[in-house]
């Protein structure tokens, strides 16, 4: 009987919202990598995390995306997401994880969602970059099934969109009110935002429920829909050019212009892990 093969997967977090990279370079024989994320996503029995990122490496500072959700759905795109595995890339690139992140460094990453351009623009500490990522523009979708069972107020400020992928942003008067879980599970097929104007002026407060992995501590592409949305409800100033995102797992600043969005984050090296296939 042969050994198993043992591949190696780094983790990394964005604001506590954590994805697990796999660089393709190791060349792993899998036939079903949903279930490698079902598998190693699982909280109890395998690695833990949010998701599964698959780095595929086309050229120098040029890779690509795939994102399996912990439910081993596909997903088209994460704020986080990308920024984890743009770190990933340039730590395996580097000779240790101090080398990563100084002085601002350009990659271009292609996704399900279309090409996203990404750049790590600062060394928090040995272990984090803060990253810009240009996320395009915001456009408008139409009202997903099952959103009249959630039953919101008609006067109640919502907006559906996509960033690649889709969301749905609610306004409401205090996000920790809400019974978020109940609420995510009436439509998984989208990922759910409820938001509150503040503390600051220009910012807004945020909660997620994410399609296919349920209340997260944070949501990067949830963060530019929240972003816009609260520009267009007038939630923060129009001239507010840099909207700050408070959410569970921190803060994260989305620039607008127009319907154009940049957000701004960190991404944390939290190590790695060498698991059987």
């Amino acid at each position: 009987m042969s050994a198993a093969q043992h591949v190696v997967l780094t983790k990394h977090h964005g604001l506590g919202n954590d994805f697990l990279v796999y660089d393709t370079v190791q060349d792993a024989r899998v036939s079903d990598w949903a279930a490698e994320a079902r598998r190693w996503c699982d909280r109890r029995t395998g690695v833990g995390a949010d998701g599964l990122l698959l780095l595929d490496r086309q050229s120098t500072r040029h890779v690509g995306m795939t994102l399996y959700n912990a439910d081993g759905s596909r997903a088209e795109m994460s704020g986080n997401g990308i920024r984890c595995l743009v770190q990933a890339a340039h730590l395996a690139d580097s000779s240790s994880p101090d080398d990563g992140g100084r002085g601002s460094i350009d990659y271009v990453v292609d996704t399900d969602a279309g090409r996203r351009s990404v750049s790590l623009v600062a060394l928090v500490d040995p272990l984090t970059v803060m990253a810009s990522v240009d996320m395009g523009e915001v456009s408008d979708l139409p009202e997903p099934n099952g959103w009249a069972s959630l039953e919101c107020h008609p006067d109640r400020p919502v907006r559906h969109v996509s960033l690649g992928n889709p969301h749905s942003v609610v306004g409401v008067d205090d996000v920790r009110a809400v019974d978020l879980g109940r609420l995510g599970s009436l439509v998984p097929q989208v990922n759910l935002e409820i938001i509150e104007p503040g503390p600051e002026q220009n910012a807004i407060t945020m909660r997620v429920h994410e399609r296919g992995a349920g209340i997260t501590m944070a949501c990067g592409t949830g963060a530019c829909a929240a972003a816009e949305a609260a520009r267009a409800w007038g939630l923060v100033p129009a001239s507010s050019s840099e909207v700050i995102v408070h959410m569970d797992g921190g803060d994260a600043r989305v620039r607008v212009d127009g319907r154009r969005v940049v957000l701004i984050g960190p991404s944390t090296y939290v190590g790695s892990v060498t698991v059987p296939l």
